[in-house]
């Protein structure tokens, strides 16, 4: 009865122990990670009128990828010929040349060689708009109309409103005698909907020839959110510090056919869509990589106290933060490779039976899993010779996390307390894909963020019906590039 009592005992004080470790480290959560504006900071002077329409005019401009192509070199050339009407200056005292397909590259030369240049980014082509959605447009999708606080149109929040700010940002800056020590380039991609292989990769081979390394790149990717964290209100800036890779798997079936009515006990439906159950059911592990703990670890002083004690304690609460995560998709996303079965093809008659049925499943693929971990589950988990597994040219392993201690960091956060004064800046992963994974070979640090605001309803607006950005918004985008390049290059 003794050794009893004794084993209780010490179970009990073991208990405590663990308690008293939870609770502590609960509540001596760092505060949170704001700090007053450092550094000078005037806002750009700005007709706001000249400035929006400006941008407006560049909404107008079709610059459509789809999936066969990238946008025409006829659009592309409209674009151009605009841009350059519009802001004179910069096309006229940086050095500018076109590359790959229609791909844009400015060279703001900087005084001091010595230091490694920055990379500001975009891209201009756009998705289209869905024929079956049109109707369901409250203006025209390429009108640019400048209505109800908003400039309307396909393009506007992806990625028009980066490119156009940037050029508007330098314009006024060169106004002004702005001369950067460091130099800046700005990159503009042309075909960054389908893939960037003509544009972005394009710009990178040309810098790799030149032997340009940057300190960093800044591209789309992140913005300043609100009610998208659940817990947490108000405004957060967050910032992409890496980027999903992905790879889609196409999945097939040859069957003999035949007539409808003397099947045979299984199909090529019904191998194929045992398949893709198994796959659905079966998903890749989840953990908590590099990306989400830098996020939670910012996150923490904001969370509601049991939140708080879950990502402050991941040591023994891990488990179960993961759990809590997977139930909904963003945490899904967060926490694992995710499987997502996008096509279904098969069969021509109601009474033939289809001799081939194909599938397409797109993976988005967590930092630390690789292409080839994701076709060695494919093939363990479908384990059905019958189905022929055959990955997607276009294909990628998650994209390097750049730190949050860098100086690429340190500057966007710099930025955004001059610009928007206490906002808390949170690390976090970019859940698609953006150009700036290319850039990895002639970077350092590849970093996400535009300064719009997203909400719940906002943020459907993205390759979404009624696609359109604030005003107040878009002049957000020009101070914020301007005081950037101030910062970065000043």
């Amino acid at each position: 009865m003794k050794k009893v009592l004794g084993a209780v005992g010490v179970l009990l004080l073991a208990v405590g122990v663990v308690a008293a470790i939870v609770l502590v480290r609960t509540w001596s959560t760092p505060p949170l990670a704001t700090a007053a504006p450092t550094g000078s900071y005037t806002p750009l002077k700005l007709d706001e009128g000249e400035v929006v329409q400006r941008f407006a005019g560049a909404v107008k401009l079709s610059t459509v990828s789809t999936g066969e192509a990238p946008p025409s070199t006829q659009d592309l050339d409209a674009l151009h010929a605009y841009l350059a009407g519009q802001f004179p200056r910069v096309h006229r005292e940086l050095q500018l040349e076109q590359v790959g397909h229609g791909a844009l590259l400015f060279t703001w030369k900087g005084s001091d060689a010595s230091l490694p240049p920055i990379i500001l980014m975009a891209h201009q082509d756009t998705v289209p708009v869905d024929p079956d959605t049109r109707a369901r447009w409250t203006r025209d999708p390429w009108s640019g109309d400048v209505q109800d606080g908003v400039v309307w149109g396909r393009g506007a929040l992806d990625d028009k409103a980066s490119l156009v700010s940037i050029l508007e940002a330098g314009e006024q800056l060169l106004q002004q005698g702005f001369k950067p020590r460091r130099t800046i380039y700005f990159a503009f991609g042309s075909d960054e909907e389908r893939g960037g292989a003509q544009g972005a990769m394009a710009i990178v081979e040309l810098l790799k020839q030149r032997g340009v390394h940057a300190q960093l790149v800044l591209d789309e990717g992140g913005a300043y959110t609100n009610g998208l964290m659940p817990g947490v209100s108000g405004d957060l800036a967050m910032v992409g510090i890496a980027e999903k890779g992905y790879v889609s798997v196409r999945l097939s079936v040859q069957a003999a056919g035949g007539h409808s009515s003397q099947p045979p006990p299984q199909s090529a439906i019904g191998i194929l869509s045992q398949a893709l159950v198994r796959l659905e059911a079966q998903q890749m592990p989840a953990r908590l990589a590099p990306t989400a703990t830098a996020m939670f670890d910012a996150l923490a002083p904001m969370l509601p106290f049991p939140a708080r004690m879950a990502v402050r304690n991941r040591w023994l609460l891990g488990p179960m933060l993961i759990s809590q995560l997977s139930k909904t998709p963003s945490g899904n996303a967060m926490v694992r490779t995710t499987t997502a079965e996008t096509t279904f093809n098969a069969g021509v008659k109601d009474n033939v039976l289809p001799t081939v049925a194909v599938a397409t499943v797109n993976f988005r693929i967590l930092p630390g899993d690789s292409v080839a971990d994701v076709l060695e589950h494919v093939r363990k988990t479908v384990a059905d010779p019958r189905v022929t597994i055959a990955p997607g040219d276009e294909q990628a392993d998650a994209s390097p996390t750049s730190p949050v201690d860098g100086e690429g960091l340190r500057l966007v956060r710099e930025t955004i307390q001059q610009t928007s004064p206490g906002v808390p800046v949170v690390p976090y992963l970019v859940t698609a894909a953006t150009d700036a994974a290319h850039y990895v070979p002639v970077s350092t640090e590849q970093l996400r963020f535009v300064p719009y605001h997203l909400t719940p309803t906002t943020i459907e607006r993205f390759h979404g019906i009624n696609e359109g950005i604030p005003v107040s918004d878009y002049l957000n985008c020009v101070q914020f590039a301007a005081q950037f390049m101030r910062n970065a290059a000043g």
